[in-house]
């Protein structure tokens, strides 16, 4: 039980940062279908960045793993705003600029690192490859029964990732930017009555998805392959959107989504073992996340509350 719940948080809290960014621009209004690829290109820009500064350091220093998670959030929050660029500025349909950010941004990282490997490091090769994060165990808490599983062999990203989750909530619910940003995905009309700029709170949102997917991206790297390479794209955007979704674009419902998908997945593998199954169930493991994001879809999606402007480009003369 111990391994389901270390392993099923490792998956679940990156799923939920990258949810919570979706959840912020979706509440001011924008669709986001583009997380898999701001999480792709995000965790690109960050393993670039600790394998060209991996030599300045120890072997087993952490400084390149914070410098990944730094570049990453950077570079998933730039290259979200060509979403915001085809949203806002060209009014273009949200749904279809999502896919079309989504599949660039694939052949884009998948290019470019193959590129990068020959002309830098001189070698043909697919992959980032990054070192083994280090874990934490966290005395005393690590003895609770079965609860002290929560406090053991942490990687370091899962502390960052609650923090940041903290902040989100706090900023989302407690500042008069996030009653403007609510405002903005249920009528932003008013908003613009009351003086603010519509645009600019939902370019603000967008970026902050994109920040939030490319550190989500980072941790997967480190966390499920220890390097960058296309396996970084099999899905955790989309499954981030069906958490957001199962949540009610509400943070901390989706935090409760997001481990259950962390804890089917673990628990799928956990029972490969433990069966003694071949080795090629444990792709088939992979799925049960999605199925069970379809089975909840289907019983509970008549209850979800979607911001009322969701999707709908702004227009400032239309009323």
């Amino acid at each position: 039980m111990d391994i389901i719940i270390i392993d099923g948080l490792s998956f679940a809290l990156p799923l939920f940062i990258m949810a919570i960014g979706g959840i912020y621009c979706e509440k001011s209004g924008v669709t986001m279908l583009a997380i898999e690829g701001l999480q792709g290109v995000g965790a690109f820009i960050g393993a670039l960045m600790a394998v060209l500064f991996a030599g300045n350091f120890a072997g087993n220093s952490p400084v390149p793993f914070y410098i990944a998670m730094i570049f990453a959030t950077i570079g998933g929050s730039v290259f979200a705003l060509l979403h915001a660029l085809l949203c806002l500025k060209f009014k273009a349909n949200q749904v279809i600029s999502g896919v079309v950010v989504n599949i660039m941004a694939m052949a884009l990282t998948a290019y470019l690192t193959k590129l990068l490997n020959r002309l830098i490091f001189g070698a043909a090769s697919d992959k980032f490859v990054l070192a083994v994060s280090a874990r934490i165990t966290i005395p005393g808490l690590s003895k609770i029964p079965l609860m002290g599983a929560v406090f053991t062999n942490l990687y370091p990203f899962e502390i960052v990732i609650i923090i940041v989750a903290f902040l989100a909530w706090f900023v989302m619910y407690r500042t008069r930017f996030g009653m403007h940003l609510r405002a903005c995905g249920d009528n932003p009309h008013a908003v613009d009555a009351a003086g603010r700029d519509v645009n600019k709170i939902r370019l603000a949102a967008i970026m902050i998805c994109g920040a939030l997917s490319g550190l989500g991206g980072i941790c997967f790297a480190y966390s499920i392959s220890a390097n960058f390479s296309a396996s970084i794209y099999v899905g955790y955007g989309y499954l981030a959107i069906a958490a957001l979704i199962f949540g009610n674009w509400r943070i901390l419902p989706t935090l409760g989504a997001c481990l259950l998908f962390g804890f089917a997945r673990s628990g799928g593998y956990r029972l490969v073992q433990v069966l003694q199954m071949p080795s090629s169930y444990q792709d088939l493991v992979m799925i049960l996340p999605y199925v069970l994001t379809l089975l909840l879809l289907v019983f509970f999606s008549k209850q979800n509350g979607a911001p009322r402007a969701l999707g709908e480009i702004y227009d400032k003369g239309a009323r």
